[in-house]
């Protein structure tokens, strides 16, 4: 008579199955739920710490070996769930959950990141995580117009300002609150005010991201936000230019400044392919990964040029939604996953960023 594997040899097998960004086993990390065995037939849950888990399809691959290995075991039936690690920051403006919040930043306009915050949102979203998306470019919000929403739902009863949602995205910007082209002449302390209020007056959901989409420089809007909102992190957005990551590292160094963990840089715009598959770097090569290796920070990718990321921003459809089979949309959505397990290396660790290890 076979015998019927047991509990412990089970959990002693998957206890030595490494979660790949983490370094740590899945036992320990307390990722195996709800194990049943039956016979030779044994069940369990893996509970990732994203829904955006970029080694997803390795973790349950290794996992299903290691139990099969076990004398007795005929079949293995695993189901992949997650839950997102909180931070552990206490964000008391804030009246829901909001387990991590991200900035996204620049040190100068015009390198895409109010793109780059609108498509990791929704690829974030689309993989099945709570998100959320604030724009804390006050003078200049675009966000509204790259997630195709007009107004805001009607006020709740408890006078709170219930957030626009597109493509499963929570959205509260300025631009939903003004009149279109009217312009906001504030000075720093009104900007304040208005981010504040962003954190306070929105009915959020439970989140388990919230992306804030800073403006251009390293004024008041990021030194507002920093000290309202404890971040789990940010991230930096540069082109590969030699003056684009002067000004990016201004921004890098300004989150350092106001002890906000550094989550990684985005290197957008990095190339255009050609119709007979080469490539042109029109804006210079590699400064991404050169400013992310001299700060010590992960470098989670790069984005091509294309022009259906214009198109996409200016009808309202993000490109991860309008083309998610172009290279631009993988591009995107690969960092998105990055960033997400970067995130939870973040949490876990509190606050402590130990850089992931980025495979192109």
């Amino acid at each position: 008579m076979t015998n019927q594997p047991t509990r412990e040899a089970i959990l002693a097998a998957l206890s030595k199955v490494q979660e790949p960004e983490l370094h740590r086993d899945l036992v320990t990390l307390n990722m195996i739920r709800n194990l049943t065995v039956e016979g030779g037939n044994v069940k369990f849950n893996i509970v990732l710490t994203t829904p955006a888990c970029p080694l997803r399809s390795q973790i349950e691959k290794e996992a299903r070996q290691a139990v099969l290995a076990i004398a007795g075991v005929q079949n293995v039936e695993i189901k992949m769930t997650s839950e997102v690690p909180n931070d552990g920051r206490m964000r008391g403006l804030v009246e829901t959950t909001i387990k991590n919040a991200i900035a996204v930043g620049s040190g100068k306009g015009g390198v895409g990141k109010s793109t780059v915050a609108v498509n990791i949102a929704v690829a974030l979203a689309q993989s099945g995580a709570q998100v959320g998306l604030m724009d804390a470019d006050i003078y200049g919000p675009n966000i509204p117009t790259m997630m195709g929403i007009d107004r805001l739902p009607p006020p709740s009863r408890n006078n709170k300002i219930p957030p626009a949602k597109a493509y499963g995205v929570e959205v509260i910007s300025m631009g939903l609150l003004v009149r279109p082209g009217q312009p906001l002449i504030w000075r720093g302390p009104m900007l304040n005010s208005a981010i504040r209020q962003f954190l306070s007056d929105v009915e959020w959901s439970d989140l388990d991201y919230l992306i804030v989409d800073l403006p251009p420089g390293t004024g008041d809007a990021a030194l507002s936000l920093a000290q309202a909102l404890p971040l789990t992190g940010a991230i930096i957005v540069t082109l590969p230019q030699l003056v684009s990551l002067e000004d990016a590292s201004r921004g890098l160094n300004m989150f350092r400044q106001l002890e906000v963990p550094l989550l990684g840089v985005i290197e957008n715009m990095s190339y255009l392919e050609l119709p007979d598959g080469t490539r042109m770097d029109i804006f210079g090569s590699g400064g991404g990964l050169q400013l992310a290796t001299g700060a010590q920070v992960p470098f989670l990718g790069q984005i091509p040029i294309d022009p259906n990321v214009r198109i996409g921003g200016d009808s309202g459809k993000p490109v991860v939604v309008a083309y998610p089979d172009s290279p631009v949309a993988k591009a995107l959505r690969g960092i998105a996953e990055r960033l997400a397990a970067q995130i939870s290396v973040t949490a876990l660790q509190g606050g402590t960023h130990i850089p992931i290890q980025i495979v192109d």
